[in-house]
This record gives structure tokens, sequence and C-alpha cells, in this order.
């Protein structure tokens, strides 16, 4: 009767054992998908103002390459100037290098920024930017169109006056 008991006590012990198991990593796998659902999403305003704090940071470095950096690298990016429309990353690269020799880039100052969030992949950014130069200031207007693809927000679009 002894081998009975103890056999009994074995193999609730192994059940109770491989339950509680299974409950715990139950329990673990539901807090780590709830948790890892609950997470705050990334707030686009943020992304893009730290984006837009790069760009200027590559201007005042005198990095125009770095400016362009988050603008769409496609022939159908659209940068609409005091000039007209220049269609493409390459060409509106060039433009920027043609008309901002080193000596005529200063300080670059995004402010009096407008986000419209359209949806969790595309926003309008508008606002004033100011160059402060040694013997003068240069302000003008700008409104972009972000969108984010490949899970990285990109200028697909620049009117800057």
């Amino acid at each position: 009767m002894k081998e009975k008991s103890t056999l009994f006590k074995t193999a609730t012990s192994c059940i109770l054992d491989s339950m509680f198991k299974n409950i715990f990593f139950s329990i673990a796998a539901f807090a780590s998908v709830f948790l890892l659902g609950c997470s705050a999403p990334a707030d686009p305003k943020w992304e893009i103002q730290q984006i837009m704090n790069k760009q200027a940071e590559a201007w005042t470095n005198k990095d125009l390459d770095g400016f362009m950096e988050p603008y769409w690298q496609s022939d159908s990016l659209r940068f609409i100037g005091q000039k007209g429309v220049v269609l493409g990353w390459a060409s509106t690269l060039a433009r920027y290098k043609k008309s901002y020799p080193p000596e005529k880039m200063g300080t670059l100052i995004f402010n009096d920024l407008h986000f419209e969030i359209l949806s969790d992949e595309a926003a309008w950014v508008d606002g004033q930017w100011t160059l402060l130069l040694p013997d003068k200031n240069a302000i003008g207007r700008f409104s972009l169109l972000w969108k984010k693809q490949d899970g990285k927000w990109q200028i697909f679009a620049d009117h800057s006056t």
C-alpha cells in the first residue's frame, strides 16, 4: 500500500508541478503581450521634430548631405521654391549646393511650427525658417509633406519661400 501512496504522491507532485509551470508561463506570456501591446504608440509630431532638429544641426554644421537625409530619395521628390519646381532628390541637393555655399549657410532655426497629423503615416508641417548670418538674417516660410515609409519619416514635398 505504501508503494501506491508514494506513486500517487509522485504523480500528483509531477502534475501539480507541470500545472504550475504551465500557469506561470501562460501568465508570463500574457503579461509580455499585454505590456508590449500597451506600450505608448510613437508620437509622429515628436519624431518629426527630432528629425527637423537634426536637419537644423546638419545645416549649421554646413552638412547639406545630412540636411537632405530625411528627404525622400526619389526622382519624384518635389521642391517648390522662389525659382519654381525642382523634381528629384539629386536635383534638390544640387539646387541647395548652388544656392548655399558654406559661407552662406549660417545657423538654421525652425520655429512657429504647426503640425497636422493626417494619419499614422502622413503629416503636414509648416512653419518659419530663419538663417542667422554674420551680415544679415534671412527669414522665410515652409510647408512639408511628410510620409512614413519603411518605418521612417521622410519629406515627400517641400514648399519653401
